[in-house]
């Protein structure tokens, strides 16, 4: 890598670290006031405990040597990010750790507002080690994904966004709904917040996807730029479409849209032009906005929309790339049998979620006698009932 790759690198690890922040004040608004900080706090966990499981092992299981067929890498080979090959992989380390910290921190979305700190942080751990790491050495690493169908998954479209929206409704699902949902409403406490998260993982994401091209080349500026177009037009067309079904637009739409864009373009940025980019944003920002709808009729309670968004933004991408590849970017011609290869990727890793999600549940509930925060935390809140604290405090005219 050249000096200005190395730079280029850095920098784009340090707008995807940003992220993770930007995602708490997105969730954090999201929520009712009464549990902001247990947002903020697994998102900040997600950050302290996900580093620490990466350089001990969750790089080695991503990218070591395959092992198993291609199932999973060498956990020992690069343990404790021993034998890197000097300075390039020691970027790729730090590039993809921050990968890895946001994926499962996009799951709190679907099981705020009512699951102990405790089972968070064991199940965080658990599908730290053992499904995220796993997908991406499938993906990215070498394994049985790229070997039996050599899907496209330029920034993590299937790896991150798919990978992360299906554990998400298994988790919404093993939980059950938040107590009074849906008769009560349980409105966002803080949109201004939720916009001005959406604002930094926007940006953040030019990180997220031109950074994935590994150098200053033409890949990464073509991702740049797709990258902001989809945001773009999905965030209009969600509130396009809200507009014409609900009779208003929103400014929850607005900062939605451009996420569902966001997730719709990270598998694609690197294999699309800007007319691509166009047709997913569309998509993105209509059908994402259908499918938040869903949770309602089929009474599953993904708290902050994570299905909607990013399992369905993730799948749209994921697919679309398999049509809208352009060869001289992918070098893969665009059409039915790119999108066999991508919806291969797209089932085996949804399946694989589905399973690893179900049975880390299953044993941090029997271990933990029970995963979910008890009724009366959850009435006052996970803030008071988990870490003794509040977010807001009010105190009258004069004390």
């Amino acid at each position: 890598m050249s000096s200005a790759d190395i730079a280029w690198m850095l920098f784009a690890s340090a707008l995807v670290m940003l992220m993770s922040p930007g995602l708490a004040l997105f969730y954090g608004g999201m929520v009712r006031a009464k549990n902001v900080l247990s947002v903020f706090m697994q998102v900040f966990m997600c950050m302290a405990l996900g580093s620490i499981l990466w350089v001990v092992v969750g790089y080695s299981i991503a990218f070591g040597d395959s092992m198993a067929g291609g199932l999973f890498g060498d956990p020992t080979q690069h343990f404790l990010l021993r034998d890197l090959d000097g300075i390039d992989e020691t970027v790729t380390v730090i590039f993809q750790m921050m990968f890895a910290i946001i994926t499962p921190a996009l799951i709190i979305g679907a099981f705020a507002e009512r699951m102990k700190f405790s089972a968070f942080l064991l199940f965080t751990g658990a599908w730290s080690i053992l499904v995220y790491p796993v997908v991406a050495h499938w993906v990215w690493g070498g394994g049985i994904i790229d070997d039996w169908f050599g899907s496209l998954d330029f920034a993590g479209g299937t790896v991150i966004h798919v990978n992360a929206g299906i554990a998400g409704l298994v988790t919404a699902v093993v939980l059950g709904k938040r107590t009074g949902w849906p008769k009560t409403a349980m409105l966002p406490h803080n949109l201004s917040m939720t916009a001005f998260g959406a604002g930094l993982l926007w940006f953040g994401w030019f990180g997220f996807n031109a950074g994935s091209a590994g150098a200053v080349n033409m890949q990464a500026v073509n991702a740049f730029l797709v990258t902001h177009i989809a945001a773009a037009t999905a965030s209009l067309f969600w509130v396009v479409a809200e507009w014409v079904k609900d009779g208003h637009p929103t400014t929850l739409g607005a900062a939605s849209g451009a996420v569902a864009g966001l997730v719709g373009i990270t598998p694609a940025a690197g294999y699309v032009g800007v007319n691509g980019a166009l047709v997913i944003g569309v998509l993105a920002g209509v059908l994402c906005y259908l499918a938040v709808g869903l949770k309602s009729r089929f009474e599953y309670d993904d708290s902050l929309d994570v299905v909607g968004v990013h399992f369905v933004g993730g799948l749209l991408g994921a697919l679309l790339t398999g049509f809208l590849a352009t060869q001289g970017l992918s070098g893969e011609e665009a059409g039915f049998a790119l999108f066999g290869k991508q919806l291969g990727g797209v089932v085996v890793t949804t399946v694989y979620s589905v399973l690893m999600t179900f049975v880390i549940l299953f044993i941090a509930d029997a271990l933990l006698k029970g995963i979910r925060s008890s009724e009366e935390d959850e009435v006052r809140g996970l803030d008071l009932g988990d870490h003794k604290e509040s977010g807001y405090v009010f105190t009258e005219m004069g004390g």
